[in-house]
């Protein structure tokens, strides 16, 4: 039997091999779609693995750290250290910011502040690829690679110059923003303290305040500026359950007798994967509708002029009696030839541009599997128009 798909693309080849190619970019930028949202909920997970916690101890009735504004006070963590089933517990804080480093490079970052020289707490970065970890009160830094920092570098972080003193990998922010990791007491400087300017003004208001500035309690109003001046603030405490307790045991103690919000890792889960990201989530599944619809009429227009061009083949056929389902499979085998043609190109496609995102990629087997499929369908469906123009040919255009 005469197989007209094979036919055809010996007959035009570079028709067929330019058509596959368009296909396949388009699956490719498909398959980067999927692959953007993989990356978005791995970002996710790894941000809870590198922190090392187990509860999330943050502001009353918010979904801080990561999702909300979280405001503590830093002397929780010595109520919530000494309760029953916690290992360790630790203050941290979390700002984005735009990072610059002395020879001008710049990254959006999130600044992470520790407490240094502790290490095996929560929130320490796990590992590092070169340098060391911080071990004094100022001024050091520990950045990801994906920053562009290289050990010895300073970059500013509001108003000082830190050294990067080491250099770790994979630790990101939910955004997939590169980590940077400060000290403690820089970090609250930075984030909860005002400027020079905002700081000298509120010394003016404090001065022009009688309730702060008595006669005869001396005192009082160097109190108050020093209280304005001074940052005691932090994010959340994240806390490491002792081994044999759970963690909702050891939640349920903090938020009844601490008045505090304790998530554990399913919560946080929750609040990244389905709260933080699901605007995002929509927007790449509206696209991925958006590019299986533009497919299927780029496949559907395709096979349609092909199958135009050859009515008098198709007619030939009939004529000598070949059954319509023969002539069917034919279209068909074309069809899904041209899908198998641009998946291949759209998957390798894909898998070269990957690494060149600014956000990680993640592009996962089930995923190239499911796409293949789905492509396998999307071209038999797109060939039943071009089927159903064949199947009415009339046998009389042979010799017409």
């Amino acid at each position: 039997m005469i197989s007209l798909a094979m036919r055809d693309i010996q007959h035009s080849w570079a028709k067929f091999v330019l058509t596959g190619l368009g296909l396949g970019l388009l699956i490719g930028v498909t398959l980067t779609m999927a692959g953007v949202f993989r990356g978005m909920v791995d970002d996710a997970q790894a941000l809870l693995n590198n922190s090392g916690a187990d509860l999330w101890v943050v502001q009353k009735d918010t979904q801080g750290p990561y999702a909300e504004s979280s405001n503590l006070k830093d002397d929780v963590v010595r109520a919530i250290v000494g309760l029953p089933g916690v290992a360790k517990a630790a203050n941290i804080t979390y700002f984005t910011m735009q990072i610059k480093s002395v020879h001008g490079r710049e990254a959006r970052a999130m600044v992470v502040g520790i407490e240094p020289g502790a290490m095996g707490l929560p929130g320490q970065p796990a590992h590092l690829v070169a340098g060391r970890h911080l071990t004094h009160s100022h001024y050091e830094a520990v950045a990801d690679t994906k920053t562009g920092l290289s050990l010895g570098e300073r970059v500013r972080i509001r108003r000082h110059d830190h050294v990067v003193v080491g250099l770790t990998q994979r630790m990101v922010s939910s955004g997939g923003d590169p980590m940077v990791f400060i000290a403690l007491k820089d970090a609250q400087e930075a984030q909860f303290l005002k400027d020079n300017d905002a700081i000298v003004n509120d010394r003016v208001r404090t001065a022009n305040n009688p309730a702060f500035n008595r006669p005869g309690v001396p005192g009082l109003l160097d109190a108050a500026q020093n209280q304005q001046n001074t940052s005691r603030s932090v994010n959340a405490v994240l806390v490491q359950v002792a081994s044999g307790w759970s963690a909702q045991e050891v939640a349920e103690p903090i938020r009844r007798w601490k008045h505090l919000t304790v998530y554990t890792r399913s919560d946080m889960e929750e609040i990244l994967v389905q709260k933080l990201i699901a605007t995002s989530a929509k927007q790449i599944g509206m696209f991925l509708a958006i590019l299986a619809v533009v497919s299927a009429a780029i496949v559907a227009f395709i096979i349609y002029t092909m199958t135009l061009g050859k009515i008098r083949e198709i007619a030939v056929l009939k004529l000598i009696g070949t059954r319509n389902a023969t002539i069917a499979s034919m279209i068909l085998q074309q069809a899904l030839g041209l899908g198998v043609i641009g998946f291949v190109v759209g998957k390798v496609a894909a898998t070269l541009w990957a690494p060149v995102f600014p956000k990680f990629v993640l592009l996962l087997t089930q995923d190239a599997a499911l796409g293949f499929v789905a492509t396998l369908l999307i071209c038999a469906l797109a060939s039943t128009l071009a089927i159903r123009v064949a199947l009415r040919v009339d046998p009389a255009q042979a010799i017409g």
